[in-house]
């Protein structure tokens, strides 16, 4: 850059040509609107590539369900959700939490709401079941009839220090207050990430299966006594609204539990746990062996192999890990063994083919990556129809939560993906990419034909994003001519990205 002392030498010509190249410098080196490098196209903009098995276009339509210019209140940090038909109308609703959380464990607040479900999928009565200290950092739900009058209650982990019980009303439930209870079992206990229900010992009465990560106090500071903590379940033994009734019982202890999903991984009739610990990047099998009483019987599963191309694997070796947060069950080899899918190193997806014996290696296998962008959500659906299990995905930004900040296609972004099944167990997966936005967390998907259309859509919630949190539905469109990957739902949103060079 010229220095005034240098310009006033120079003749008044000289001048005048010195401050129009100046001027035309400072224009074209002014930033940019987008950090996209030409040549690169916006995900969301470019044609689809997915087809139908009769040669139909797959694209997708995203719907608002909730967030805070639709309620009013200030949802934000979005995690788990499920749903069910709660008032028994015959359509399905949504129970949604949020953190109420733009940093870190920011704010000892939350939500859980509830979008009653209507004929039309754009149209939703909503509800905030509860909000403040008592929903402080809800993370994860679970439906299930706990107090048996044929309703389902809800159960909610709640990152800064609890669970917290619902009982259903069964009358009025959209304007009546629900009974709630908060065990005293569960406060000032850590941190609670994830919640299922199960019938463990099939009784006929479900169990309440937690984990509890235990490296947040109740004040949001870190944990006074760091250390292993439980993955428990909770039995309810006479009216769940009273204290006395809920009697837990630790099945494990883990450094940083994150997981504890129930499902029958061998077969035999009644519900294994798969638990997931951050701390210890492993997941263990806990084999039910219930007769009157409930027992477990911890495996570990030890793996053999990775699911990061050769390349990466012997650059970043030591980093190559898992801790079970989100995990979903298919029978990819057809061998009448259910196998594991789950992310490898937050950027690698990957299925773990189950041995015939547990004491052997689980061998990985690679289904595909959205690397840079983390994953977090995972659902299984046969979404192009044609009788295989696909896998949507959806990323996790590291960037700021409340403004796009200075991210670039080549940070950790919002990224919704999905992985076409090739029916083939030694075939990489095909990965059709839908949205990539600089800000977007979507932490879990629930498959469903909202729209009664044939085709499967989903229902999500997407946090990492204020003020766009909240609960949103991807319409499934499908045209004889190819369309944009995704049509977004707001004119103002979190600018949209392209993939990284070479993606």
């Amino acid at each position: 850059m010229y220095q005034p002392k240098f310009i006033c030498f120079l003749k008044p010509f000289s001048i005048l040509l010195l401050v129009l190249l100046f001027d035309y410098s400072c224009q074209e080196q002014a930033p940019k609107k987008t950090s996209t490098p030409i040549g690169n196209t916006i995900v969301s903009q470019t044609k689809s590539k997915a087809k139908t098995p009769d040669g139909q276009f797959i694209a997708w339509k995203e719907h608002i369900i909730d967030d805070t210019k639709i309620s009013g209140i200030g949802i934000s940090g979005s995690d788990g959700l499920q749903m069910a038909d709660l008032d028994k109308d015959g359509f399905e609703d949504i129970v949604s939490v949020h953190e109420s959380d733009t940093e870190y464990d920011g704010q000892l607040i939350g939500h859980i709401r509830i979008a009653f479900g209507t004929a039309d999928p754009n149209k939703w009565d909503l509800v905030t079941l509860a909000s403040g200290v008592e929903a402080a950092a809800a993370e994860d739900i679970a439906l299930t009839d706990l107090n048996g009058d044929g309703f389902l209650d809800v159960v909610a982990a709640c990152e800064l220090a609890h669970l917290i019980y619902f009982q259903n009303p069964t009358k009025n439930i959209k304007t009546a207050k629900w009974e709630r209870l908060i065990p005293e079992i569960t406060q000032n206990r850590g941190s609670f990430i994830r919640v299922f229900a199960a019938d463990l010992n099939r009784d006929g009465q479900p169990e309440i299966i937690a984990a509890n990560k235990g490296d947040q106090a109740n004040d949001g500071s870190v944990a006074v006594n760091p250390g292993p903590k439980p993955v428990s379940y909770f039995e309810i033994k006479g009216i769940p609204l009273h204290n006395e009734a809920w009697i837990e019982t630790p099945i494990i202890e883990l450094n940083i539990p994150v997981n504890a999903q129930p499902v029958d991984i061998d077969g035999d009739g009644d519900l294994d746990i798969i638990a997931g610990s951050r701390g210890e990047r492993r997941i263990v099998l806990l084999e039910n062996n219930s007769q009157e009483k409930i027992a477990f019987t911890p495996h570990d599963i030890k793996l053999n192999g990775t699911g990061i191309s050769t390349k990466l694997a012997t650059e970043t070796a030591s980093k190559s890990f898992i801790t079970g947060f989100n995990m979903v069950f298919l029978d990819i080899n057809q061998d009448d063994r259910l196998d594991i899918l789950l992310a490898e190193s937050f950027q690698y997806l990957i299925w773990l083919e189950q041995p015939e014996n547990w004491t052997d290696d689980w061998q990985v296998h690679a289904i595909g990556n959205t690397a840079p962008d983390w994953i977090v959500g995972i659902q299984l659906a046969d979404i192009n129809n044609d009788g295989h299990q696909d896998l949507i995905t959806g990323g996790y930004s590291r960037g700021e939560r409340d403004t796009d900040g200075k991210v670039t296609i080549n940070d950790p972004l919002g990224r919704i993906a999905w992985f076409e099944n090739p029916n083939n167990p030694t075939k990489t997966w095909i990965r059709q990419d839908i949205s990539r936005r600089k800000r977007g967390m979507f932490d879990q998907f629930v498959a469903v034909d909202l729209d009664k259309d044939g085709d499967i859509d989903f229902v999500s919630t997407r946090g990492n994003s204020l003020p766009y949190d909240g609960v949103f539905w991807l319409e499934q469109v499908r045209s004889e001519q190819p369309l944009n990957n995704f049509e977004k739902a707001r004119k103002i949103d979190s600018e949209e990205m392209a993939l990284p060079n070479g993606e």
